[in-house]
C-alpha cells in the first residue's frame, strides 16, 4: 500500500473511468445510500463533481451538514457492473461533501459538462440541472481494489 501526498494516478484513472458513484451518508432516520453521477477534475487530488437537489434525502442531510461545519462525511464505491471477480476494479473512498458556489461552482459545472455532454446538448436539461446544487466530494481516503492484478490487490491514498 501507498501513502503519498499527491493520490496516485492508477487511483485517479479508475475514479475517472466511472462515471456513478454509490455515496453513502446519514442523517436523522440513520444510514442510507444513492448512486449519483459524477465527474473527476483533473489534478493531482481528486475532487468528485456531483448534482443533486437539496430537496432529496441525501440532498437535505448534505445542506443541514454544511450549515453546521465544513460539509457531510460521506463513504462511497465506484466500479463498473457485470465485471469477473478475476478482473473486478473499483475504487472505495471517503470524504467531505460540500455545496459549490460562485467561481468553484462555475469551475465544476465545466467538469461535469464535460464528463457528460448530453447535458449541454438538451436545453431543457441543461436549464434544470443548472437550478440544481451542484456538490463536491473532496476524498481524504481512496482505496483502489484490483484484482486484476492479483487477487486483493489493494493501493490506498491518504490526504495529508
Amino acid at each position: 500500500m501507498t501513502t503519498v501526498r499527491d493520490c496516485p494516478a492508477t487511483i485517479r484513472r479508475a475514479l475517472a473511468a466511472h462515471t456513478t458513484l454509490t455515496l453513502a451518508y446519514t442523517d436523522d432516520e440513520g444510514p442510507q445510500a444513492c448512486a449519483v453521477l459524477y465527474a473527476t477534475a483533473a489534478r493531482p487530488v481528486p475532487s468528485l463533481v456531483l448534482v443533486t437537489a437539496e430537496s432529496t434525502r441525501h440532498g437535505r442531510a448534505f445542506a443541514r451538514a454544511a450549515g453546521t461545519g465544513p460539509g457531510a462525511r460521506v463513504a462511497f464505491t465506484a466500479q463498473r457492473d457485470g465485471q469477473e471477480w478475476t478482473e473486478l476494479t473499483g475504487v472505495q473512498g471517503r470524504g467531505v461533501c460540500h455545496r459549490l458556489a460562485g467561481e468553484a461552482r462555475a469551475a465544476g459545472w465545466r467538469t461535469y459538462l464535460e464528463r457528460f455532454p448530453f447535458v449541454a446538448a438538451d436545453d431543457r436539461l441543461a436549464a434544470a440541472l443548472e437550478r440544481t446544487a451542484l456538490w463536491e466530494v473532496r476524498p481524504d481516503w481512496l482505496r483502489l481494489i484490483d484484482n486484476g492484478r492479483g487477487f486483493g490487490h489493494k493501493e490506498e491514498w491518504h490526504a495529508p
